[in-house]
């Protein structure tokens, strides 16, 4: 079995999921009592957050450079950097390390293409729905039609992910607003969302909606398992 790196506390709820859903899926694949090699660094998201909102992109890809090193030194063999907006950042990860990194929009592509699906909506916070290191990736790479709500519903989206999940707090009215931005995007055409930012699939589940939800974070983590057993 390979050893998964992750590069995660962005933010540590989210992180958590992952190391969960790892190892219940490596459970699933081997069975009896064995659990996931993981080497994992979980920075301070205060820090980065403060760059990302002012702007510090070279330093904040500087900061999770340097924490990669500190993964690939453990003993990694790949990398995953458990966070849709900090992949803004990832060939500046990339150079930094010699492991290779499982991009996340990567995997998330390839189960939409897998689906039958062409047109797809976004959520996640305004660095992933509105720059192009994200969605230009969907489009460019894998030719799929990336929709994206109004700016109003985007900041709507972008502060419920970091005034409220990021700090662990689950609210009913603001899976209301998710809820109703989803189907706004399905009536524009998507044919199924990604929730791209990890922290989403705390709020919205496909139980609440009966459009077809990309969840990232489970995504992700079932590549990671494949990876480290193939």
């Amino acid at each position: 079995m390979k050893t998964i790196g992750l590069l995660g506390g962005m933010s540590w709820e989210s992180t958590e999921l992952y190391y969960r859903l790892i190892n219940e899926g490596i459970k699933a694949q081997l069975g009896g009592l064995h659990s996931a090699r993981i080497a994992m660094v979980s920075v301070d998201f205060q820090e980065i957050e403060e760059m990302q909102h002012n702007g510090d992109w070279a330093g904040a890809g500087q900061a999770l450079a340097q924490a990669a090193k500190q993964v690939e030194a453990a003993g990694a063999d790949f990398l995953l950097i458990c966070t849709n907006t900090m992949h803004k950042v990832a060939p500046q990860v990339q150079e930094a390390i010699s492991i290779p990194i499982l991009h996340l929009a990567d995997a998330t592509a390839k189960r939409i293409k897998a689906a039958g699906m062409k047109t797809i909506g976004l959520l996640g916070t305004n660095f992933t729905m509105e720059e192009d290191f994200y969605k230009g990736r969907l489009v460019e790479k894998y030719e799929l039609d990336v929709l994206v709500p109004p700016k109003s519903d985007r900041e709507i989206v972008h502060r419920i992910i970091y005034d409220e999940l990021c700090l662990g707090l689950v609210e009913d009215t603001s899976r209301d607003e998710y809820l109703r931005i989803i189907e706004d995007l399905r009536s524009r055409g998507a044919e199924g969302i990604i929730e791209g930012c990890t922290e989403i699939v705390m709020l919205v589940q496909q139980q609440h909606t009966d459009v077809p939800l990309f969840d990232t974070t489970s995504i992700h983590a079932e590549e990671a398992v494949l990876e480290a057993i193939k």
